[in-house]
């Protein structure tokens, strides 16, 4: 057998910093191969989150985080403009309920000017009123910053990685991580071996970007001392009726150990609140709560008094890994080639393009040669978002395409050409469907549209229905039956199956 073949740089982790380095490797000539755990990127920390890029306020100055906060924020409206996800510049209303908390708003807005976030004006209440008028009418001022952002941020991930692979960037799904070699006495020098259930793979660098297991794939490596506690926070999505109760996402005075809980206007023109910020001990705990739930309408009515928890349609909880510095840990360690970037909590994904800026320095100073490429594309075709078009623009698309006249999910008008064309890009699972086009995410939660998102994701990858999961692993929505049932004698219904003998599994 020949020597194994051995990539320039391994990226460990599919989320927003896993994707964005990738894109910014794929800028050089260069051999590298993204694996991750799950069965599509996006699918761990980087799909639960608030979805704000921050406006580079909050994160002090002489923190990591804090350097990178507006850098990224400035990084996320490029992304956008190239890739087309989306992305809406909605702004930041910074709230002192109380006298008290005017003092702490002041120090945060004058941290930002500091860092060189422009446009940022103290508020009176009134001011902050005729802007957002369903704020408390008791509020004593305001902050507002023109420079934050909304976006969907599992299909801002997806569509990064797709531009990464677009130009030359392997990415490899399913592929956690289980053991990494030990240092070699005799060649410490030699490629790091990192091995998955696939078989192995040969690095001569590697990104530990692993989110919540940064610390247990860091240990594999033979690095000591980091640890993640997961810190969980609950967000609850409001029915499209409110759209416009806010117009910028309002943070109320901060917390020590959070940003308190937030009123968002979603990209989608739906409202989120929260989040809490509990740490777990459970790095798969994302239940939801009846507590979280008190708590988050409970501080969110602090700020915007009419909100109401019978208009949410769905809930969920993300967790954020939290290191034991509090900061990002981003840098070289002790094992040669070995590179963490781990502890990426808030405002990570905002930092996400300013981090991937900083590994690649890293990775240039630590030996990488980076020879740029002839043929590097920064762009890729926009998604069409059929929901967001005028009337006239529908048309013209079903007059062209005939799959854009035929709707799969009526809540959301998605399209029957949008999954077919996210399918093409890399869904496999329904949830990765899902991100990509918003199928499912409307009022009923995929009570319309599930059934027709099964068969076309099992159309376009050519596999039984009963292959097709909600999101990998053991996750299926249709199963295979061991029988096929008998005749009804009484001449009743009979559960409708498909070609292979198969039932929707409710």
């Amino acid at each position: 057998m020949g020597e194994p073949h051995v990539h320039d740089v391994l990226i460990l982790g599919g989320g927003a910093v896993g994707t964005t380095l990738a894109r910014a490797l794929s800028r050089f000539d260069l051999d590298v191969v993204l694996l991750e755990a799950e069965a599509e990127v996006a699918f761990g920390v980087s799909k639960a989150n608030s979805g704000i890029i921050h406006s580079g306020l909050h994160a002090p100055g002489d923190t990591l985080k804090g350097r990178l906060e507006y850098p990224g924020n400035r990084g996320w409206h490029q992304l956008h403009e190239e890739l087309g996800f989306g992305f809406a510049p909605v702004g930041e209303t910074l709230v002192a309920v109380e006298e008290a908390e005017l003092a702490t708003i002041e120090s945060i807005r004058q941290q930002g000017v500091d860092k060189g976030v422009p446009g940022t004006q103290p508020w009176t209440p009134q001011q902050a009123l005729d802007a957002e008028p369903n704020l408390n009418r008791d509020l004593a001022g305001a902050v507002w910053v023109p420079t934050a952002a909304v976006i969907n941020p599992y299909e801002a991930v997806m569509l990064v990685a797709d531009a990464a692979q677009r130009n030359g960037v392997r990415i490899e799904v399913e592929q956690p991580v289980i053991a990494i070699d030990p240092v070699d006495a005799h060649r410490p020098d030699a490629p790091l071996i990192v091995h998955t259930p696939a078989g192995p793979w040969h690095g001569r660098y590697v990104i530990n970007a692993t989110g919540l297991f940064a610390d247990e794939v860091a240990a594999m490596a033979g690095v000591p001392g980091l640890t993640i506690r997961p810190r969980k926070g609950e967000e609850y999505l409001l029915d499209r009726r409110v759209e416009g109760l806010v117009h910028s996402i309002v943070f109320p005075a901060p917390r020590p150990t959070s940003k308190g809980t937030l009123v968002i206007p979603t990209v989608d023109g739906t409202i989120m609140v929260g989040p809490t910020a509990h740490e777990v001990d459970d790095k798969w705990d994302t239940s939801t709560t009846e507590e979280g739930a008190a708590e988050v309408f409970a501080n969110a009515r602090r700020l915007v008094p009419v909100l109401n928890e019978r208009d949410v349609i769905a809930e969920f909880a993300g967790l954020r890994p939290v290191a034991q510095t509090g900061d990002f840990v981003v840098g070289p360690t002790e094992r040669p080639g070995f590179i963490n970037a781990a502890g990426i909590l808030s405002p990570g994904l905002t930092a996400a393009p300013a981090l991937a800026d900083h590994l690649v320095d890293i990775l240039a100073d630590q030996g990488l040669a980076l020879v740029e490429t002839t043929d590097w594309d920064p762009t890729a075709p926009h998604p069409v978002r059929f929901a967001g078009r005028s009337t006239d623009e529908q048309r013209r698309l079903a007059a062209d395409d005939p799959r854009y006249a035929r709707l799969v999910c009526r809540c959301e008008l998605v399209t029957e050409a949008e999954v077919r064309e996210a399918i093409s890009r890399g869904a496999r699972t329904l949830d990765g469907l899902k991100f990509r086009t918003r199928a499912g995410m409307g009022r009923c939660q995929g009570a319309f549209c599930t059934w027709s998102c099964l068969t076309l994701l099992a159309e376009g990858l050519d596999v039984p229905v009963t292959a097709v999961t909600k999101r990998g692993g053991d996750s299926w929505i249709v199963c295979e039956r061991d029988d096929q049932p008998e005749p009804d004698a009484t001449g009743g219904d009979q559960p409708e199956l498909d070609a292979a003998g198969s039932s929707v599994a409710w």
